[in-house]
């Protein structure tokens, strides 16, 4: 599986990014908390260069809270200029240590422009992420007002724009950058079953599937409570039936609707009905 998804303004966005590295102190790359490695794109490691950098984890409110305990080691390497941090940019839980880790890894700039008599400024950071991960709801946290526009839909910022969060932080937003094609199938199924691409480009039958194969797993119990099942059929279509039978997912002449019921899976991992779900970790890397 190929799946190909680049609109022109993120190729657009690409370049605009790569002309204003120049201006940029730092760079804050936003992940999903629950993918922060399917969802960090890899033209960003080619396009930032050595900028200092900070993993921003967001939606760590909806990831399991240990999984993300190894992400974060496994990102804060002793001596690195790239740190990790867990946020949530819904509530603003975490944010405030971003201005002190950007200070931090700074300092040593700032102290040498003071040295040659350059006036202090703010910290002009870059902030880049794939779609729908949810940086125009960071922007406006971070902002205390509505200046980025959001939304649930992939792509929702289509222009760059600069907006000051106080005297200390200027930040530059850009639209959601993903790479143009996903070549690894998991990637793009993690990216499928936490939203971060549109419900259209891959079956959700077939989101569904990989979803469950994963739950089974890693969340066995989970799986088990959620849908009342004493025992996980081994068999994907089995799993099927038996969830859409328990749901009251049927068709005309007692059939398992298998679309409602992969709507069904799809819908309740997204709104945590299934708890807190980290569907990556550092050892499968």
């Amino acid at each position: 599986m190929t799946i190909q998804w680049f609109p022109g303004h993120m190729a657009k966005a690409r370049r605009q990014v790569t002309e204003k590295l120049k201006l940029i102190d730092i760079v804050y790359e936003l992940v999903d908390a629950r993918i922060p490695v399917s969802s960090r794109n890899p033209m960003i490691d080619e396009i930032i260069s050595n900028k200092p950098r900070i993993i921003l984890l967001n939606k760590a409110d909806m990831a399991d809270s240990n999984i993300t305990r190894e992400w974060l080691d496994y990102f804060n390497v002793e001596g690195s200029t790239t740190k990790a941090i867990a946020i949530d940019s819904q509530t603003g839980k975490g944010i405030q240590k971003i201005s002190s880790l950007s200070k931090e890894l700074l300092r040593e700039k700032f102290e040498k422009m003071q040295s040659r008599g350059i006036r202090p400024r703010a910290i002009r950071a870059l902030i880049v992420g794939i779609p729908n991960v949810g940086k125009s709801t960071l922007i406006n946290r971070l902002a205390k007002k509505n200046i980025a526009q959001t939304g649930d839909r992939p792509g929702v910022t289509k222009a760059q724009q600069w907006v000051k969060v106080g005297k200390e932080l200027e930040l530059l937003d850009t639209p959601g950058i993903l790479w143009p094609k996903f070549e690894d199938q998991q990637v793009g199924y993690r990216l499928a079953t936490t939203g971060a691409i549109k419900d259209t480009i891959i079956n959700l039958q077939d989101i569904a599937v990989f979803a469950l194969r994963f739950l089974t797993e890693h969340y066995p119990d989970r799986l088990k409570e959620r849908y009342a099942l004493d025992e996980i059929p081994t068999d994907i279509v089995d799993l099927f039936d038996a969830i859409g039978s328990k749901r009251g997912c049927m068709m005309s002449g007692g059939m398992i609707d298998y679309d409602k019921t992969a709507e069904l899976i799809i819908r309740e991992i997204r709104s945590e009905k299934l708890g807190k779900l980290s569907f990556e970790r550092p050892e499968t890397l």
